[in-house]
């Protein structure tokens, strides 16, 4: 048998004729996607667009495929084909998504858009209560004399309530229709009656004995309600405690305290009194802010209003917390923080403080007092 020779120039010719039987075949696959994809109007007709013609059972993985059954030379020629289909396929794919994206966009803009010409929606806006506007104002004030807030808890003991403030067994001031006394095991425990327990706990916890300059300010609970008595009220009270503080020291903080919360005109009196934690004690009388001090209907027509008591701290107190009363010597004031609220803001009942009825809160709704 004459063996058959070979003829290069008809591989030349039939791997020409592959290649444009291959290029004829992807330009269809190219033309039938981009018909298809100028139809896609959202994001999952696209996926599943491209799942048909670059997933597993797709042209192009198909293509791919039957790169196995090639040539060096035929792979070298058909896999730049190939994979420029492929990439061109991703890309104008991305690129409709893009464009989807763009009109998704532009589509919840014009949704959403906002007519600025249209009359703003009134909000209501909150406000401080008239009490919590005073605490701050009364803590403001001291904080800048150099005191420091300390606060205690509102649930007390009967000790501290009372024991160790010089109060002993019998005194009025612990009579039950006085004070909110707990029951049965908790007997001995009580809604403190006034803010002078934070004072105890404060001397107390100050292990090194040393010098103390505090406000406490918070609720204090008595079995008392009228037009100018609440059976929940607040307090504020003082204490400092250092070497050689005197009389004269007390006196200058409180007259200080007074014309910086109720003005330089007032005036200040001071009249002997008696506390059982405090010796010598006086109670502090101010000029009426309503007539000035000429009488009227609020002062009794006596030109005065009482505000606050205080005193020098007794030495069995300080005695009592573990303090020398021979090196360390204290004065202590306390006032209701409701008191002058009423008298600032022209306040006749105490009950509407805490009555929760809007209309008297919205009167503060006013920056002018921050």
């Amino acid at each position: 048998m004459v063996p058959r020779k070979s003829r290069p120039y008809l591989d030349v010719i039939f791997l020409y004729r592959k290649a444009d039987i291959m290029k004829e075949k992807i330009e269809l696959i190219r033309n039938e996607m981009l018909e298809k994809l100028n139809l896609i109007n959202n994001s999952k007709e696209l996926q599943d667009l491209k799942v048909e013609y670059l997933g597993k059972k797709g042209p192009i993985a198909e293509l791919l495929s039957s790169m196995g059954s090639l040539s060096i030379e035929e792979k070298k020629e058909f896999g730049p084909i190939i994979n420029g289909i492929k990439n061109e396929i991703n890309e104008l794919i991305d690129n409709k998504n893009k464009e989807l994206e763009s009109i998704k966009l532009n589509e919840k803009l014009e949704n959403e858009k906002i007519d600025i010409s249209l009359p703003a929606t009134k909000i209501k806006t909150g406000s401080k209560h008239p009490m919590t506007r005073i605490q701050e104002q009364f803590e403001d004030l001291f904080v800048s004399m150099g005191y420091t807030v300390y606060e205690g808890p509102e649930l007390e003991s009967d000790e501290n309530c009372f024991q160790k403030l010089n109060i002993a067994k019998g005194h009025p001031a612990r009579d039950a229709q006085d004070t909110f006394y707990l029951e049965n095991e908790f007997e001995n425990y009580l809604l403190r009656s006034q803010t002078s327990t934070a004072q105890v706990r404060a001397m107390e916890e100050n292990v090194e004995k040393g010098p103390i300059k505090i406000v406490c300010p918070g609720k204090v609970y008595r079995r008392d309600e009228d037009a100018t008595h609440s059976h929940q009220f607040m307090q504020i009270e003082g204490l400092v405690i250092d070497e050689n503080v005197s009389m004269a020291d007390l006196k200058g903080t409180l007259e200080l305290f007074v014309k910086k919360f109720l003005g330089e005109k007032t005036e200040v009196r001071f009249r002997p009194s008696f506390f059982p934690f405090t010796e010598p004690s006086v109670e502090v009388d101010v000029s009426c802010f309503k007539c000035g001090g000429k009488g009227c209907n609020l002062c009794k027509s006596t030109g005065w209003i009482e505000v606050l008591g205080a005193g020098m701290v007794h030495p069995n107190v300080l005695e009592m917390s573990g303090y020398d009363s021979n090196k360390y010597q204290g004065f202590a004031f306390g006032t209701g923080m409701d008191r002058f609220a009423m008298f600032k803001y022209g306040i006749t009942d105490i009950r509407t403080i805490y009555g929760n009825d809007m209309r008297f809160i919205e009167q503060f709704n006013r920056k002018d007092e921050d």
